[in-house]
Order: structure tokens, then C-alpha cells, then sequence
């Protein structure tokens, strides 16, 4: 892996919620992210969708200071990530996949304490808790130990984490992974609201069906290469998600043979 030269952003036009330039990580042998360069618009609900090991974790990773990269950079609404990372991420929710929450912690204490932790006035905090319990039907629930919900309960109590500064730029790793149908649509719910009061949403995932029904721009990331972006009529270029995104990715398998599971 060589040092790739980062692009530079366009002279003019509006700033984009998330622009990143010649991202690039190694690990031992290994090359997880090879330089990949990408323009999240404001206002926009971004989807990033890859195969299992495509580099989308460490690319949001890097992207949003989680994470050091090797190469590269990383803006939000202007702000460097990495030069300037605490006035970057007052812009930012993220909801890291597979990050342990303080699950000792009822759902209504964890939201408080992000808020706390953010610097937030206390009586702004409770008021927002408040809200945040109510719109993501928790309310009955405020009480409980996180350590006692279920999976869909656990991811809206961290996206209501990661909402209680009011963040311009939401990132959501795997959100909706081991979520009930009910949990899924109230999350998609609060997210679409969320973009049209002018937040951006990024969400990562390999679920093309969901994305395609969720998003407005997406990205086709495979083997820590940005393969496509753009909207996702121009990216699925007539076809649908899925068979573009196994068109450019590759790697299906033919269903030949296993006779045997015909013998039964």
C-alpha cells in the first residue's frame, strides 16, 4: 500500500456533510481501506453498502475519528477530523457497530449521561431525555438496565445517544442488524424526520433491499475500494440495487451440482 495523494474538494459549491480523501488503513498484511475518496451531501440519507470485510467499518471508523488512518483525510461540514477532532465531533452522532454501551446504566441514565458528557445543560438534558424515551417508545422502559433489552431496545437507546446534542451529521453502523420489523421501522421513522429537518444520515450496511428503499445516495464499497457512487437511480443504473451491486462486486457462485440435497 503507497501513500495515496489526496483529492481536493471542489473550489465552489455547498460543503459536504462528510468528505473524505485517499482514506487508507493496513493491518499486518492486510489492506482494510485503499484509498477511497468520497462526498457525502448535506442534507442527504447516504447509504454505504459493501460485502462482509469490504472496508465499511473502517472507513466510517476513520471517518469519523474512531480510528487512525494510515493515509488520508477526513472533513465534516468543513471541520478536519483529525486536526481539529473535538470541534468535529460536536457535529457528529455516531452508532458504532458492536460497541459495548455502559449497559449497567438504566436507558434513561445512558442517555443522560451522553448528554453530560457532551457538556450539555442539565435541564436541557432531562428535557430531551423526555423526548428521546418518547419517540423511541421506551418510555415504559426508561427504568430498565440496558444490560435487559433486547436488541432492537439497545440500538434505540444508542441512537438516542448519539441524537441528544443534536448532531448536523448522524453515522450508523449496521443499525438496523438483529432488529425486529417493528424496532426497524420506528428507527427509519425517526431518521427520516431527522433528514428532512436538515440533518444527514450515513448508514453502512449490506442489506441492498433497505437501502435502496431508504436512501437517496449511496456507495458500492468492495475490497476497501470505493467501486460506484452517486444517487441510487444513477448507481443502479436501471437495474435493481442488489443486481448492480453483485454486478460490480462480483463473486457469485454458481448453484451446480449438490444433487444430493435432491434426494431427500
Amino acid at each position: 500500500m503507497t501513500a495515496p495523494i489526496p483529492e481536493q474538494p471542489p473550489a465552489s459549491g455547498p460543503v459536504p456533510a462528510l468528505s473524505i480523501r485517499g482514506l487508507a488503513k493496513r493491518f499486518g498484511g492486510k489492506i482494510a481501506v485503499d484509498g477511497i475518496s468520497l462526498d457525502v451531501p448535506a442534507g442527504s440519507f447516504f447509504g454505504i453498502v459493501g460485502p462482509n470485510g469490504a472496508g465499511k467499518t473502517t472507513t466510517l471508523s476513520m471517518a469519523t475519528g474512531l480510528l487512525r488512518p494510515d493515509f488520508g483525510t477526513a472533513v465534516v461540514h468543513g471541520v478536519d477530523v483529525w486536526q481539529h477532532p473535538l470541534e468535529a465531533k460536536r457535529l457528529m452522532g455516531i452508532l458504532p457497530d458492536g460497541v459495548r454501551l455502559f449497559d449497567r446504566l438504566t436507558g434513561e441514565q445512558l442517555i443522560t449521561y451522553a448528554g453530560l458528557l457532551r457538556g450539555m445543560d442539565k435541564a436541557v438534558v432531562a428535557a430531551r431525555v423526555g423526548e428521546l424515551l418518547a419517540a423511541m417508545d421506551l418510555r415504559q422502559d426508561a427504568g430498565t438496565l440496558v444490560v435487559d433489552y433486547s436488541a432492537g431496545m439497545t440500538k434505540k437507546i444508542a441512537l438516542a445517544s448519539a441524537l441528544i446534542h443534536a448532531p448536523r451529521l448522524l453515522v450508523l453502523d449496521e443499525p438496523f442488524e438483529a432488529v425486529d420489523p417493528v424496532s426497524a421501522a420506528n428507527i427509519r421513522s425517526i431518521l427520516d424526520r431527522y433528514v428532512d429537518s436538515g440533518g444527514t444520515v450515513i448508514v453502512s450496511s449490506h442489506v441492498m433491499d433497505l437501502v435502496q428503499r431508504m436512501c437517496d445516495h449511496v456507495a458500492v464499497v468492495a475490497k476497501g475500494r470505493l467501486l460506484a457512487a452517486g444517487t441510487v437511480d444513477e448507481v443502479r443504473a436501471g437495474a435493481s440495487l442488489e443486481d448492480r451491486f453483485v454486478q460490480l462486486v462480483g463473486g457469485h457462485s454458481h448453484t451446480e451440482g449438490l444433487e444430493w440435497l435432491r434426494t431427500f
